[in-house]
């Protein structure tokens, strides 16, 4: 269950069970978190399905109404897209293979614990939610990633947007660099969708938001036992994209060992997953994004040198906002109607005053600082034109430097707390967004983390507080 734009959404979970034990289990596990709904013994499912959709389908093979495997092809034929999760008492390697083949998600043997239930919905639950973002990313292509629709009308753009287009037409790797908010991402996808891979996944990957010691996971997948947790075999995100297309973002961020493994990647196309020994092969193109300066990562030993080359084919520098200023107005406006629409809220445009004050400043943040000046300026707007009053276009903030001094009892406490109050100040003109303030701030995300750590700073609006 979850709430999004103030609407609450229900994950709806279809439980096919005859034992009163499993089933309470199952609901002392779930019903916190899922709607539950049971049907004992499979019998009239068509019925039930017809009534009411399920997000997804938990069925034991030791019903006595009806054979388990022919009812999961019934259920697969019905509900072609909800993910089923087979129980069963008896664990087989026939079976597990069978149900499998047969379009099951998962195959948890009984006695279970409410953790592996719990573990094996939400993977289930990722995995549709991330196929749904694909399929609807597939039948939206042509208005969301549409080179004819992307707000380019100063020169420099117009000469990215056509060297894009080029590349766009060729299979090989893309780096794609310049400052953090500049629109890498989306232009990324924008590769993809007007290229010969359009009709096979677009997956995203931020190096940034995944912890080193995972991303290797997440890209390669693992095996069933790889490491503490791993409890069943995971496909990775070059598995998953096969045919298709991996944006890495802030790749300036990956360790030489990861940037080694990619090396072989995009040379052989295969790999092996975490704690495996099978080798896949997976025909992926990459596009590769850096807020970094590569050249000086690898000449002061940070970024591997065959990597760079590798990865450097085509290579293409998104100007910041302040080197497109002819682009500042008309994508106010654009971003003005977008975020009236997320608020629902009616505002007709910017005084002149405001269009002035966008078109002078020197925007660090790019078009995310933008967007969320804009968003700001719009909740606290009460009539149809932003006003000056309600834009807050803060100066680019730097950390004070400290020097190291031998008596620090006297100096320590102060300038900790004014370290603390500029990181807070920060965070607060980012509306909270770390990696915005890690930029007003000139460090890296992760040195941010570690303040935001050291200093015990905590925001309702992050998810997990570290």
């Amino acid at each position: 269950m979850r709430v999004k734009n103030s609407i609450l959404i229900v994950t709806k979970i279809l439980i096919i069970e005859e034992s009163r034990d499993w089933r309470s289990v199952l609901s002392k596990a779930l019903s916190r978190l899922y709607k539950l709904t049971y049907w004992p013994n499979g019998k009239d499912i068509s019925e039930k399905l017809g009534r009411e959709k399920s997000n997804l389908i938990i069925l034991d093979l030791q019903i006595k109404e009806e054979d388990a495997f022919a009812l999961l092809e019934r259920l697969k034929s019905m509900a072609p897209y909800t993910p089923i999760i087979i129980t069963s008492e008896i664990e087989k390697a026939e079976l597990v293979v069978k149900a499998v083949k047969q379009g099951a998600f998962d195959f948890i043997p009984k006695p279970y614990s409410p953790e592996r239930i719990k573990l094996a919905l939400e993977q289930a639950l990722e995995n549709r939610s991330l196929k749904n973002e694909i399929d609807y990313l597939r039948r939206q292509q042509d208005v969301i990633y549409s080179f004819d629709r992307i707000i380019a009308p100063s020169p420099a753009m117009k000469e990215v947007i056509a060297t894009l287009r080029k590349f766009s037409e060729t299979d090989a790797t893309i780096l794609i660099t310049g400052e953090t908010g500049t629109g890498k991402s989306f232009l990324s996808g924008t590769i993809h969708f007007n290229s010969t891979r359009r009709e096979k996944p677009f997956v995203k990957i931020n190096c940034t938001n995944i912890p080193e010691t995972l991303l290797e996971s997440e890209l390669f997948g693992h095996e069933k036992g790889a490491f503490t947790g791993a409890n069943r075999t995971r496909a990775g995100r070059f598995e998953q994209a096969n045919g298709g297309t991996v944006f890495l973002d802030e790749i300036g961020e990956m360790n030489s060992d990861l940037q080694a493994r990619l090396l072989r990647v995009l040379d052989e196309k295969s790999f092996e997953r975490v704690g495996g020994n099978q080798t896949i092969y997976s025909d992926v193109r990459v596009i590769a994004a850096t807020n970094r300066i590569l050249e000086e990562q690898v000449a002061a030993g940070k970024f591997r040198e065959d990597f760079y080359y590798r990865i450097n084919v085509l290579t293409v520098r998104l100007p910041p906002v302040r080197e497109r200023r002819e682009c500042i107005e008309p994508l106010a406006h654009h971003l003005l109607e977008k975020s009236c629409r997320s608020l629902r809220k009616k505002i007709n445009g910017f005084s002149p005053a405001v269009i002035e004050m966008f078109k002078s400043y020197s925007w660090p943040g790019n078009i995310r600082q933008l967007a969320n000046t804009i968003e700001r300026a719009i909740i606290l707007e009460e009539g149809q034109t932003i006003q000056e009053e309600n834009v807050s276009l803060p100066k680019p903030i730097r950390l004070p430097r400290t020097e190291p001094t031998s008596d620090t009892s006297d100096t320590t406490q102060p300038l900790q707390a004014h370290e603390k109050e500029v990181v807070l100040r920060a965070l607060e003109e980012s509306l909270w967004i770390q990696k915005d303030a890690a930029k007003r701030l000139s460090i890296s995300p992760r040195a941010l983390n570690y303040k935001i750590r050291k200093f015990g700073i905590t925001h309702p609006r992050w998810r997990k507080n570290k």
